[in-house]
């Protein structure tokens, strides 16, 4: 059978051919006219879509299967191959080690040949400081993967990686996520890194963490079958794998017979309480410079900023990188994409310069993530002390997102701000049964079986298995990292870009001469943050001027398009003008100097967030 190109035009009178054919050939059979009409269209748009699919069918370099997760030593295996695969614009370090030793890869994406890495603008990209957060490990290197697989394909992502940094670090807590992976956990838990700490004040560390009774790896829920009357629960009878609570009236005429008894697991240090003192206990989330607040203020939050291990190299890392001008940060979940700030006290941190750049680019964020929705931390969902983009956007002036993936909402395709009602769901949970059920074929719940329990006596555990609720089923996975990476890009590419808008050269009195600059940012984010010029953080922007055969005798910015005399001049070093709040997103600055001397001048806009501009000319 003959393949047909549908951009070809001899295919398509091919394609005509065909139907002609096939119209003879039905009207042998005495097929009717409307059903040949039919059946021919059929025919030609079956090998007109074979054609295009063949044509769109595109073998990746390094081949990836997105459908799954990956523990630690997958994570730093694909690494790994990535950097292996495109040495000339990747490289793989790593910046430091986990409380168990663990070394953190980072991958820096980067063309040397384009100019050097810290003279270009830069975005930071992490994931997974939540121990069961783990699918911002996969978002992380998913980002890396596309940026490489369509660097020479894509113009868009070419001229990205050619101009611009990525600095991506896929586990900032590498133990976290190994834990969750090797060992029993529900889709909540363990949220810690692995640092030994006593969480119930008794003096011993670790010691009552969770238990799985029945050996199968995962920490499900408890229930206790009592006699009728007695039982706080009863089951529901149009799905008894629930139970239903029952007022403490009614109970016995109910005849609630069933009691929940929480997590799976017992009291393994006889305190009275049940798996309070698992492996770790504390958030390297609130353990960030900026609005760090101590732990009876903070849950979670350390000794002091920076004091773990694993938030010190991420924290070094950044600072000796002042090129970086984005930040992304990958949780999960809820489908959010979150600012600061992540406590009411510091709004003063997001002037309203700031948060028109930050409303630009988390609109942009809500097409390209319809499941998502665009919130503030403290106002949206409640405050958080020491959070890394509070750091990064407080205390180093970089905008800053924070990306909740997943969101239950997307088992049934509901967009943001559907609830389970819209579908006729009672309950999340029963739209994840419904889910599990008809779409998952059962395999996330583990139907409730009777264990022994030492205290307990004899106890049913069922419930939803930990890969499922915080992440998303494995035929799920890879479009909520494309979509995701979608949106990084788009932050990455509004990154500041300086472009010359016009350089004039004018005469003035007494043959001095007035050099015109006019230099415009073409993307969202200003060379200097709002937050970053009112509390002096970095440095401003820097405008030199030049010329073996020139003085310049007065300098200034704010110039007047058609006045020449009209600029802010300042009083020292005129040939070297300060932009102490740099060049904003979409706009632009008119600089200006009255020069004496002849020859060729060359004008510098140095930026720590934007790469170098030059721009020559002659006098």
């Amino acid at each position: 059978m003959t393949r047909i190109n549908s951009n070809n035009d001899n295919d398509v009178s091919a394609v005509s051919s065909l139907v002609r054919s096939w119209h003879a050939l039905a009207r042998k059979v005495c097929m009717p006219r409307r059903l040949s009409y039919v059946f021919a269209a059929a025919l030609a748009f079956g090998f007109v879509s074979a054609s295009a699919s063949a044509q769109a069918v595109r073998t990746p370099k390094l081949p990836i299967a997105w459908n799954r997760f990956y523990d630690y030593d997958g994570i730093t295996d694909l690494c790994r191959q990535i950097a292996e695969t495109w040495p000339e614009l990747c490289r793989l370090e790593f910046i430091g080690e986990s409380v168990e030793g663990r070394p953190m890869p980072l991958l820096t994406i980067s063309n040397q040949e384009t100019g050097s890495e810290m003279d270009k603008s830069a975005m930071w990209v992490d994931g997974n400081v939540h121990g069961n957060e783990v699918q911002g490990g996969e978002a992380c290197v998913y980002l890396a993967w596309t940026l490489l697989e369509r660097y020479g394909e894509l113009d868009a992502i070419t001229e990205l990686v050619d101009e611009r940094v990525f600095y991506i670090l896929p586990m900032v807590n590498p133990d976290g996520r190994q834990y969750w992976f090797d060992s029993p956990n529900t889709p909540h838990s363990s949220r810690s890194g692995k640092k030994p700490l006593d969480n119930d004040g008794d003096g011993l560390m670790d010691e009552d963490g969770p238990d799985d009774l029945d050996g199968d790896g995962e920490l499900l829920s408890m229930r206790k079958k009592v006699a009728p009357g007695t039982g706080t629960h009863r089951l529901d009878p149009e799905d008894p794998r629930r139970m239903i609570a029952v007022p403490a009236d009614k109970r016995v005429a109910s005849g609630a017979n069933y009691i929940h008894l929480g997590q799976e697991g017992y009291d393994n240090d006889n305190d009275g309480r049940v798996n309070e003192d698992g492996p770790g206990g504390y958030d390297m989330n609130r353990n960030w410079g900026s609005d760090w607040m101590p732990v009876y203020i903070q849950y979670g939050a350390g000794d002091y900023p920076f004091s773990y291990p694993e938030t010190d190299a991420v924290g070094q890392f950044i600072m000796s990188h002042p090129n970086i001008a984005a930040v992304q940060s990958f949780h999960n979940s809820g489908g959010m994409i979150l600012r600061g700030p992540g406590a009411r006290v510091r709004e003063s941190y997001y002037p309203r310069e700031d948060q028109r750049v930050y409303d630009a680019i988390a609109d942009e964020g809500e097409k390209l993530l319809p499941h998502y929705r665009s919130l503030i931390i403290f106002e949206d969902l409640y405050d958080v002390h020491g959070g890394f983009v509070n750091w990064t956007a407080e205390g180093l002036g970089v905008i800053s997102f924070t990306n909740e993936l997943w969101a239950g909402t997307q088992y049934f395709g509901q967009s943001a701000g559907q609830d389970d009602s819209d579908l006729g769901f009672e309950s999340q949970a029963d739209a994840r049964m419904a889910f599990d059920d008809h779409v998952l074929f059962g395999e996330t719940h583990v139907d409730w079986h009777e264990v022994d329990h030492p205290v307990y006596g004899t106890v049913e555990v069922g419930g939803f298995r930990k890969m499922t609720g915080r992440v998303p089923p494995p035929f799920m996975i890879e479009e909520m990292l494309h979509r995701n990476a979608a949106f990084c890009i788009f932050h990455a590419e509004q990154m500041p870009r300086l472009e010359v808008v016009s350089l004039e050269v004018d005469d003035a009195p007494g043959g001095a001469k007035v050099i015109t600059l006019e230099v415009r940012n073409d993307r969202w984010i200003p060379t200097r943050t709002s937050v970053a010029a009112d509390h002096e953080i970095g440095l401003p922007d820097i405008v030199t001027l030049v010329g073996d055969d020139l003085v310049v005798v007065a300098g200034g910015s704010s110039a007047d398009r058609f006045d020449l005399s009209d600029f802010d001049a300042v009083e020292y070093e005129p040939e070297r003008l300060r932009l102490e709040r740099g060049i904003p997103g979409h706009g632009s600055e008119r600089l200006r100097w009255v020069v004496r001397g002849s020859g060729e001048f060359a004008i510098t806009v140095d930026s720590q967030h934007a790469p170098t501009l030059r721009v020559s000319g002659d006098l």
